[in-house]
């Protein structure tokens, strides 16, 4: 099959033109684990859907299903690698128990802002070892969106201290969850749709959901009236499209590449996005009663020597975390050569 690919340049604008030679469609289910009105997330696989139809001239038709539609919110691994929904847009965080070397495709404690990560990701060998994981159970894995810096846990009383931590019952995903059980949290893991509800009926005491534009979308100022930052547990996330590896492979070689041109300009949009919408988010959450506080340097250094510990005991227990350990780490110890001399401290 021949592809075309034309990219032009144009008023500072990039339009990509990707033609597939006609055939018969293909039709795709995705879930999705958030649902449309999900701040900047939301809208992403319906683009995805959208661009991909266009790009292959109708040679592959994507229909998007809302959380609970096809399976609960985060619940999509195991479907999607038996082939019962072909497609999930999700994030690899919720995917831990499959597989705990996947946090390094979703986000990393004290770990780096979107252009050291999309380095690694795509230049530096990130991408090549997630995909090799991904499919061993039978899933074609590919980055989809940014999630900008979350805010570090949502609380109905002000802290005092790390030690106040100890005894609560918190929503958390990823591997920040580790670091607050070691302080004595109990970490539940649940979708972004279930947080508010389990706050009011008191089944937890705290919440860390998202970014602050994502947090209003779920209601958290309405029941919890503290927001601590910054979010050292996520400084950066990403987004993901798990597709069946056999449905992946059907695909013509124009799909594949309609799909990773949509999937890198939904990584450029909500990037984009998500930086320009934060502060206004935050601006209300202050009108709505919320107070923002900062974690205090000494409890960051908690929380940073915490982390550390889990690290060790990570890459113990599964040698597919040890080796994206030792590609992310690689990978930015060479990078910091070039970060720090080639950017301004911000003023």
């Amino acid at each position: 099959m021949t592809i075309l690919k034309k990219l032009a340049i144009m008023g500072g604008a990039t339009v990509f033109a990707i033609a597939a030679m006609p055939g018969m469609a293909q039709n795709l289910n995705l879930h999705t684990f958030a649902g449309r009105n999900s701040a900047v997330i939301g809208p992403v696989p319906h683009l995805l859907a959208e661009r991909v139809e266009t790009f292959t001239g109708g040679e592959v038709k994507i229909k998007v299903f809302d959380p609970g539609d096809l399976v609960p919110a985060i619940q999509h691994y195991d479907a999607v690698s038996q082939g019962s929904v072909d497609a999930a847009f999700g994030a690899a965080g919720f995917e831990v128990s499959k597989n705990s070397a996947y946090d390094f495709v979703s986000a990393i404690p004290f770990g780096p802002q979107a252009p050291e990560y999309y380095a690694w990701i795509f230049n530096g060998g990130g991408l090549e070892l997630a995909q090799k994981f991904y499919a061993r159970d039978n899933i074609y894995w590919y980055p989809c969106g940014n999630v900008v810096a979350e805010t570090g846990g949502w609380f109905k009383q002000p802290l005092s201290g790390v030690d106040d931590l100890a005894g609560m019952s918190m929503r958390f995903a990823g591997l920040g969850s580790k670091v607050f059980a070691k302080l004595g949290v109990s970490t539940q893991l649940m979708g972004g749709g279930e947080i508010y509800q389990a706050i009011e009926l008191g089944t937890i005491d705290a919440a860390e959901l998202s970014f602050p534009a994502n947090d209003r979308s779920a209601g958290l100022p309405e029941v919890v009236k503290h927001n601590y930052f910054p979010g050292w547990h996520q400084q950066q996330a990403i987004n993901e499209l798990l597709v069946n590896l056999d449905s992946w492979n059907g695909l013509s070689d124009g799909a594949k590449e309609a799909i990773h041109v949509s999937c890198k300009a939904a990584i450029l949009e909500t990037m984009a996005e998500g930086e320009a919408t934060q502060f206004a988010a935050l601006e209300q959450h202050v009108a709505d009663g919320v107070t923002l506080h900062t974690y205090p340097q000494d409890w960051l250094d908690t929380f940073h020597a915490t982390w550390l510990e889990v690290v060790e005991e990570e890459k113990a227990a599964n040698p597919d975390w040890a080796r994206m350990w030792e590609s992310f780490s690689e990978f930015r110890a060479r990078y910091k050569l070039w970060a720090d001399r080639a950017y301004l401290p911000r003023n």
